[in-house]
């Protein structure tokens, strides 16, 4: 098998599990990704063909995160900066408009999604981000299948309080 080809076939959606895994603080994503990707063509980490190889890669990342975190543990997660969202230059104050409601939606959604507990917004973000079923999101993350089922319908639950009690603010 050729580790590159495959690195670089699901490159996106690593980076965006490790965006998740780092609460979207991108700086930390990078690299935790860099440091998975080197674990991985090093040999550290090897595919043993027991899961898909996606599902064995997001759950390398998901360690390799975890590492992340201990060895920096006073450093605060941040959530995306609003300075990477920019209006449509080409519509006008209408394309300003979206833009702005894009970018409050999408900033009451990471809120959302970061009062959830760890391990409901990882599922969440596995299934719906990541396209993975609850039995590969428990993969993954090393948890059994009923834990795994609980926490996405836990987390299903909690976002849609979190998202109505931002609304209602």
């Amino acid at each position: 098998m050729d580790l590159e080809a495959k690195l670089a076939e699901h490159h996106g959606a690593a980076f965006g599990w490790a965006l998740s895994c780092c609460r979207w603080d991108r700086h930390d994503a990078e690299d935790v990704l860099q440091a998975s990707y080197v674990k991985i063509l090093d040999g550290r980490a090897r595919f043993a063909g027991i899961s898909s190889f996606r599902t064995w890669l997001f759950g390398v990342i998901r360690r390799t995160a975890a590492e992340h975190r201990r060895r920096r543990a006073l450093r605060r997660f941040l959530p995306l900066s609003r300075g990477e969202r920019s209006p449509d230059s080409r519509g006008g104050e209408s394309g300003a408009e979206r833009a702005l409601l894009r970018s409050e939606a999408t900033e009451r959604l990471i809120t959302a999604l970061g009062l959830l507990p760890a391990r409901q917004r990882q599922v969440l973000h596995l299934v719906f981000y990541q396209d993975l079923t609850i039995a590969a999101a428990a993969d993954v993350m090393g948890i059994s299948l009923g834990t795994a089922r609980t926490h996405y319908e836990r987390g299903k639950r909690g976002l849609r309080a979190q998202l109505k009690d931002l609304r209602d603010e």
